[in-house]
């Protein structure tokens, strides 16, 4: 079976023709009945070898955690960071092994992310809140700065992720730390944060609308971040889980899901509905035991919810269709409906490599 990235690496090479490529993708795509963009496609495995090489780097990372940390606990965090680093040379650069290079640059990010952390809390054990605020403020901004580096080297799609998660938490941090009192308005900036995540997932999305590009698979982390930190704020400060909701409050998170239905519609993306879908069981259940059908609350709430679900699959495009041509000229930039053939080659240097 030939991946994506395969197929992308034989148009780098000169083995394929791009014309070629896009009309093989556009044939498979009509075999399956279903536009080629609207399968979201990433690279997570290459192989049974990738799952073999995974356990053997997360031993070894292990490994050198729990020796470093005999030793102290930023050393074991700085040697998981180099160790990762060293790995990614070999299994990104030049194997470019899907999951290994996930995992290299979560463990590098984290790595350096938490050697800063437990540096500054060994230094200061005991701060007040301003204080883990700056302590939160340079470790974010220490991962940050790992994740751009870890771009500019290797290039993983996950990795704008990585940074975007870092920039939240690190302008979070400085925010908390200049207003101490906005802490219990944590839950305001990290949507804050989520919606802009999203605006940045939306610029790469939109500069590759056909999804044949690496920078379709760095939006799709990109939402996959995003969709978290947009869903799950909102419906904190909404109380969800707060007690007993009621109807008024019930009836707000089934419309804030078509909402976000609407919206994963539009362009063309799954992850927000998969972040929100606890709070909406969680609703929906809630409807059905105010009825007294108490003992199928559950039952009732999986068979409504997963039937919505699969419907919505089964007639995505026809209903992203409709939405689409109510958008207007606004719908031309986002990835299309219907398969739309062009022999026009991608960008030189943006074909998916990794994952």
């Amino acid at each position: 079976m030939y991946s994506e990235s395969d197929i992308d690496q034989a148009i780098e090479a000169g083995v394929m023709p791009a014309a070629v490529a896009t009309a093989f993708r556009d044939h498979v795509a009509a075999l399956r009945a279903t536009p080629a963009v609207d399968e979201e496609h990433f690279r997570f495995l290459t192989g049974f070898n990738d799952i073999f090489v995974t356990i053997a780097i997360l031993l070894l990372l292990v490994a050198a955690a729990q020796i470093g940390t005999l030793i102290n606990g930023a050393i074991g965090a700085l040697l998981v960071a180099s160790l990762s680093w060293a790995l990614a040379l070999y299994f990104t650069a030049r194997r470019r092994m899907a999951l290994p290079s996930i995992v290299l640059l979560i463990s590098f990010v984290g790595g350096v992310t938490a050697t800063i952390a437990i540096a500054l809390a060994t230094r200061w054990p005991a701060t007040g809140d301003q204080q883990q605020a700056g302590m939160l403020t340079l470790a974010s901004a220490a991962g940050a700065v790992a994740a751009w580096a870890h771009w500019r080297r290797f290039q993983v799609p996950i990795t704008p992720a990585a940074g975007a998660a870092a920039v939240v938490a690190l302008s979070t941090g400085v925010l908390l730390w200049a207003v101490p009192a906005a802490r219990s308005a944590t839950s305001l900036f990290v949507l804050l944060g989520g919606a802009a995540v999203f605006v940045y997932a939306m610029r790469w999305d939109l500069s590759d609308p056909r999804r044949e590009t690496r920078r379709a698979d760095v939006a799709f982390w990109l939402h996959l971040l995003a969709a978290p930190l947009i869903a799950h704020p909102t419906f904190q400060l909404l109380g969800v889980f707060g007690g007993d909701l009621g109807w008024g409050r019930a009836l707000l998170v089934l419309l804030l899901y078509i909402a976000f239905a609407a919206i994963a519609l539009i362009v063309d993306r799954r992850a927000l509905l998969v972040s929100s879908l606890a709070y909406v069981l969680y609703a929906m259940a809630s409807l059905i035991r105010t009825t007294g059908v108490v003992e199928l609350s559950i039952g009732l709430t999986a068979l409504v919810i997963g039937s919505a679900l699969l419907s919505l699959s089964a007639f995505w495009q026809p209903i992203r269709s409709a939405l689409l041509a109510r958008l207007g000229p606004a719908a031309d930039r986002l990835p299309p409906a219907r398969q739309q053939r062009s022999d026009m080659a991608p960008p030189p240097g943006d074909s998916a490599t990794i994952a």
